[in-house]
């Protein structure tokens, strides 16, 4: 069901380019948009549709990711052009929620992704996720930041 609207959506947008005339990334963006909220607006029983409720969830999660990006880089940035080091490396045992090879991959590479945190190795059982971070101050705080920040938003996208 969410792959027919997600390519019926696709569809429109490329309906709304052609019916305009101007083949623009900008124009295929708007399209999107607009087919998406026809889409939302003519649907009949929205609590059951999930492809309703990803997608603002994973327009959240597009804006989480590049803050926690932007961040990342400049705590790095900072550091190395001062004299002093403020790293506290560790590597930290992180607990999973995630289950499916899916959700675990995409949970470390998101992790490895960002600036001063690298994925090592996922447990025998998939329950533990071990992460080499550069900055762990507190071992609590950092187990926390990546259980309600990357992968608590990450499963609510796929589930």
């Amino acid at each position: 069901m969410i792959k027919t609207k997600f390519l019926s959506n696709l569809l429109l947008s490329f309906i709304w380019v052609a019916l305009t005339g101007t083949f623009t990334l900008e124009y295929f963006i708007f399209g999107f948009m607009l087919s998406y909220a026809l889409m939302w607006i003519i649907t009949t029983n929205r609590r059951e549709d999930q492809y309703f409720k990803r997608g603002p969830k994973l327009v959240s999660f597009v804006f989480f990711f590049l803050y926690e990006l932007v961040k990342a880089n400049i705590q790095v940035a900072y550091d190395v052009i001062t004299p002093r080091y403020y790293m506290k490396p560790g590597i930290i045992k992180i607990p999973l929620h995630a289950q499916t090879d899916l959700e675990i991959t995409l949970l470390a590479n998101l992790i490895t992704l960002t600036p001063g945190t690298l994925s090592l190795d996922v447990s025998d059982d998939k329950k533990v996720l071990y992460v080499h971070a550069m900055y762990v101050r507190d071992k609590d705080e950092f187990i926390h930041s990546i259980k309600n920040g990357f992968e608590k938003r990450l499963l609510e996208i796929l589930r």
